[in-house]
């Protein structure tokens, strides 16, 4: 069954260290996906995210604008990043693991993801509604975002490893009627 994400209520966030010493939070604000939902089997349901690397948000511009520039996202050649399902493995009754592949720039690599279904309900104007938590783990270095300085004291302003925080509220699609009813 499809299902449409909800952007008002979901959210596409990320951290990162900086100066080895703090985090820096952000989020992308913009993102689209189709999810093919097999509620019966939930192995065999399927994720396809479009996330806009324009869109990305840490609260400060000069450092937004650096990482849309060719030193990291290359926005302006690379407007999006994918990911794309490929298996989905039980964990728990409420869990699983999705692994897929994402795409950055050019380079795709495949990722895996702790989602937890965190719910299901009828929203005010009566459609059905689920909730998911995904979290995970990549490398950026992976992915070609490479740029780096290094820190007088020692170390990289900088971290490699980004931690992903996915929340998402999706819209159960109805069936149209079939024509002639």
């Amino acid at each position: 069954m499809a299902w449409q994400i909800d952007n008002a209520h979901s959210s596409v966030q990320f951290s990162v260290r900086h100066m080895m010493i703090t985090n820096v939070r952000g989020a992308f604000e913009r993102f689209s996906g189709d999810i093919n939902l097999d509620e019966n089997d939930p192995t065999k349901s399927t994720v396809k995210v479009q996330i806009e690397t324009t869109s990305i948000n840490t609260r400060e511009q000069r450092r937004d604008d650096h990482l849309r520039s060719a030193d990291f996202f290359d926005a302006a050649t690379y407007p999006h990043m994918t990911f794309v399902s490929k298996r989905v493995v039980r964990t728990g009754d409420n869990t699983a693991r999705m692994v897929g592949d994402l795409t950055i720039k050019d380079v795709t690599r495949e990722v895996s993801l702790d989602v937890e279904f965190v719910g299901q309900g009828k929203n005010p104007w009566g459609a059905t509604v689920a909730g998911f938590n995904a979290r995970g783990k990549i490398n950026r270095k992976d992915f070609g975002l490479n740029w780096n300085v290094a820190l007088e004291t020692g170390g990289w302003l900088v971290g490699d490893d980004i931690n992903i925080a996915i929340e998402l509220e999706v819209v159960k699609q109805e069936v149209a009627a079939a024509a002639g009813d």
